[in-house]
């Protein structure tokens, strides 16, 4: 994977826990658009390599911004990110994007929760430019904590729906009538907690068509791994043997092989490749229902064998 070098050249304090830092060229110039919804790998000072979201305008006139949270449970990545100055340097990947906008949808909602505000930040801004209907659900805790929140009052007040110390029980109820309105053809964009995420998709199956839905991931999965066992991986006419404790990635660098990978967690989809033959066990957050359900592409940094078959990849 490319990386390129950056200098912190701003940062923002949005709330007490959340940061934003803009990211310029060495020679101060635009690292230059990006697809609303991208992300990039940063590799921070203590050489922790974490996904974020890009929350800058998406044409490229501003410098790169990712907003940080500092969490309790940072494994090094939110802490370092936030004892950044202004003039450090850091490296930064090419974005990559798992939450662009359809192009095709009659109309846009956009639902996000905490931290996940990111992603949909660079959406809005582009939808709102171009015109196209939309509209933001953001769920926090208290304005205080709502990350943004002043600047999408500012900017677009009609379509911001704020839904701010709403309790986890309710916060279905709150979309219904959203969902009730939105017009035939809309989709729906969710970025938060993998509960948040995974109540409202449900919901909004009853309303719009899963393949409609889309979906971005900062956690990994909890998976179940006692029952797994050892099963071949043919690549480029090779066979590997994956044992029930690796994973198809830990093989395929062990013997040589270069796979491009980032979060080894299966939330950034780095590592996608194509699956010829076989039957994928998907343990990703990444791919699409549509996409598991094709069998055509799995991510190999978690993802296994479903019945102990092989599998047989493509460089994707």
């Amino acid at each position: 994977m490319d990386f390129i070098d950056v200098v912190v050249s701003t940062i923002v304090q949005e709330t007490s826990t959340v940061r934003t830092l803009y990211f310029t060229r060495p020679d101060g110039s635009s690292v230059g658009p990006y697809e609303p919804g991208a992300h990039v790998d940063v590799v921070g000072p203590t050489a922790v390599t974490r996904q974020y979201s890009l929350c800058s305008r998406p044409d490229g006139r501003e410098s790169f911004a990712v907003a940080v949270k500092l969490t309790e449970s940072s494994r090094g990545g939110s802490s370092a990110m936030h004892d950044l100055a202004v003039g450090d340097r850091v490296r930064i990947s090419n974005p990559r994007n798992l939450l662009r906008v359809d192009e095709g949808a009659a109309h846009h909602v956009l639902i996000a929760a905490g931290i996940g505000i990111t992603p949909m930040l660079s959406m809005a801004r582009h939808l709102d430019v171009q015109g196209i209907s939309w509209e933001l659900h953001y769920f926090a805790r208290s304005e205080e904590e709502a990350a943004f929140l002043p600047l999408l009052r500012e900017r677009a007040p009609s379509r911001v729906h704020e839904h701010l110390g709403v309790s986890r029980a309710d916060q279905v109820g709150r979309l219904t009538a959203a969902f009730d309105a939105a017009p035939e053809g809309s989709h729906v964009y969710l970025c938060g907690p993998t509960g948040f995420m995974d109540k409202i998709r449900r919901h909004a199956e009853n309303y719009v068509p899963a393949d409609a839905i889309h979906i971005e991931n900062f956690q990994a999965s909890e998976t179940d791994t006692s029952g797994d066992s050892e099963f071949d991986v043919e690549l480029d006419g090779k066979v590997f043997q994956v044992p029930a404790g690796r994973s198809i990635v830990d093989v395929l660098d062990e013997a040589g092989v270069e796979v491009d990978t980032s979060c080894q967690e299966g939330i950034c989809g780095t590592c996608i490749m194509q699956v010829l033959a076989g039957t994928p066990d998907h343990r990703d957050n990444v791919l699409s229902k549509a996409e598991r359900e094709s069998g055509t592409v799995m991510a190999v940094c978690v993802s296994r064998s479903a019945d102990g078959g092989k599998i047989v990849l493509e460089h994707y």
